[in-house]
């Protein structure tokens, strides 16, 4: 490293890498400002990587990218904020330092203490992590039951999107932009929202900290930021998606290639794959499949398709309930399952793919050729919950089962996909447990110990032909939890809701019969708690 003093409490450097923190450390320095945007170059470590590094190493780490030559004053005010809030020494670094220094030096030419470029004061009673379904639906419970909260939401992106929506996308049911909304526009009226991503948590001190290195304080902390997609984790994969037949449903941009690939397939080899859990929708990526064969049953060319899927675990659904009903479509479109098999390598140019595949005791890799594949990432905790002190062994923030309270901070609550709990990742999920962190979280802010539990529910309705879903409900331990009414499951008695249920598949012990009537469809804001 070339480190380069400025004064006793601030120097710069060139870029770093994960490997330097370890010496970072040892030479004294207490904070890590990162001055440069993602993606600027090949082989450049994102910054949540260096600040996962730091964060291990006992670093505070600040994010206050700039773009060279047009550093604004906005910039300036952000490294002030940065260097006002973070202890010293602070390394902060660049490509080559020179926007490092320039930043410094624009902090020297404006008041130090500066009111508004200082953290701010402010206790909310609520700071709510994530902006996606999972915090908004959380924040609008909350409120439902109690308007005077203050309750932050701490959420950087512009614009808000209906993730499982993206597999009807691949399947030509929705268009994409059917599923993408302006954030502002599903933020709880009442709700302060703080334009910025989290970078760490301090439960001891109640405080959120953010990437600018400022923070929020808060009395209850819900986090429920979300699932990290590794798409780097499988070599080639990310230089080939959106091209060479490559594709993936967990993508805005790449949903609807997909579409596009199906449309386009007249014959030949199509693989699907899915990967080791936990994976958010876990239907998703035989949903893709089931999609894609009846596009092309309907246009006659299905025959002519080797239809593959890969999957890593050694069942096809993990509730055994729901197999029979699903088998009854993989031998209908002659789809071939390839158990504990999971994808390490895509070469999209040569248009092959590699997997490890266990046999008894012995994994072999095996090269497969495709037309087009369909892959869906490993998938892991965001890398500043990994690191922080409220992650489990597994990397998700710990939390009971049932209150969804975390297991050693008792005044923070996490639900959706980055929390601990051994249900499915799914929307549905969310649906059940949003309503019962809130009013935990009320019992929280007076003081009370928990007053609802969540069961696990989760549902995946897996979309087998046009007009036709397996709806897989179930709990903790694959326990089956049908949501409908036994007398509207048995048809025993009629009802306007029935249409609701057409042509939809249980297991044969919820086993209604066909009911007859319109196409139905959940849309997102039909989705509440």
């Amino acid at each position: 490293m070339n480190i380069t003093s400025i004064n006793d409490r601030f120097s710069v450097s060139p870029q770093i890498a994960p490997g330097d923190i370890a010496e970072i450390a040892a030479l004294g320095f207490r904070s890590i400002i990162c001055n440069r945007p993602d993606g600027e170059e090949a082989g450049q470590p994102a910054a949540d990587e260096i600040g996962a590094e730091a964060m291990r190493h006992g670093l505070a780490f600040a994010c206050v990218p700039a773009v060279p030559g047009q550093i604004t004053a906005q910039d300036g005010d952000a490294m002030a904020s940065a260097l006002a809030s973070l202890p010293g020494p602070v390394l902060a670094y660049c490509r080559s330092g020179a926007r490092s220094t320039k930043l410094w030096q624009m902090t020297q030419s404006a008041p130090a203490a500066d009111e508004a470029s200082a953290p701010s004061t402010k206790i909310y009673d609520v700071v709510i992590v994530g902006g996606g379904s999972a915090g908004i639906a959380t924040a609008a419970s909350l409120l439902k039951r109690n308007r005077r909260l203050s309750i932050a939401i701490i959420e950087p992106s512009e614009v808000h999107y209906y993730q499982p929506g993206w597999t009807m996308v691949g399947g030509g049911i929705f268009d994409a932009p059917f599923t993408r909304r302006d954030q502002a526009a599903v933020m709880p009226d009442g709700v302060e929202w703080i334009k910025a991503s989290a970078s760490g948590f301090a439960p001891h001190d109640n405080r959120v900290i953010l990437c600018d290195g400022s923070d929020v304080t808060y009395r209850v902390l819900i986090a429920c930021p979300g699932i990290k997609l590794d798409w780097d984790a499988i070599p080639g994969l990310r230089a080939a998606l959106g091209q060479h037949g490559v594709t993936s449903n967990y993508g805005y941009e790449l949903a609807p290639y997909t579409r596009q690939l199906v449309d386009g397939l007249k014959g030949g080899r199509a693989l699907f794959t899915q990967p080791p859990m936990p994976i958010k929708c876990a239907g998703a990526p035989q949903k893709a499949m089931y999609l894609s064969c009846t596009r092309w049953e309907n246009s006659g060319v299905l025959r002519a398709i080797d239809v593959q899927f890969h999957t890593s675990g050694a069942v096809l659904f993990g509730v055994a309930a729901y197999v029979p009903a699903l088998m009854d479509y993989v031998q209908r479109y002659n789809a071939h399952l390839n158990f504990e098999s999971k994808l390490v390598e895509v070469d999209g140019p040569g248009g092959f793919a590699t997997f490890e595949q266990k046999r008894g005791d012995a994994v072999t890799r095996v090269e497969e050729r495709f037309d087009m594949i369909h892959v869906v990432p490993p998938q892991s905790a965001p890398d500043f919950v990994r690191s922080s002190p409220l992650a489990a062994a597994t990397g998700f923030i710990e939390v009971d089962e049932a209150t969804l309270r975390h297991t050693r901070y008792e005044n923070v609550f996490a639900l959706g996909d980055a929390c601990s709990a051994s249900n499915a990742k799914t929307m549905a999920a969310v649906r059940k447990q949003a309503p019962v962190v809130a009013v935990n979280v009320l019992a929280a802010l007076q003081g009370k110990p928990p007053v609802a539990d969540y069961d696990g529910y989760g549902s995946c309705p897996l979309t087998v032909e046009a007009g036709k879903v397996v709806l897989a409900e179930f709990g903790y331990g694959g326990k089956l939890l049908p949501s409908f009414p036994t007398w509207l499951i048995d048809g025993t008695k009629p009802s306007r809701l029935s249409w609701l249920l057409k042509d939809t598949i249980l297991p044969p012990v919820y086993w209604h019969g066909m009911l007859k009537g319109r196409e139905w469809m959940v849309k997102p804001h039909m989705i509440g708690a």
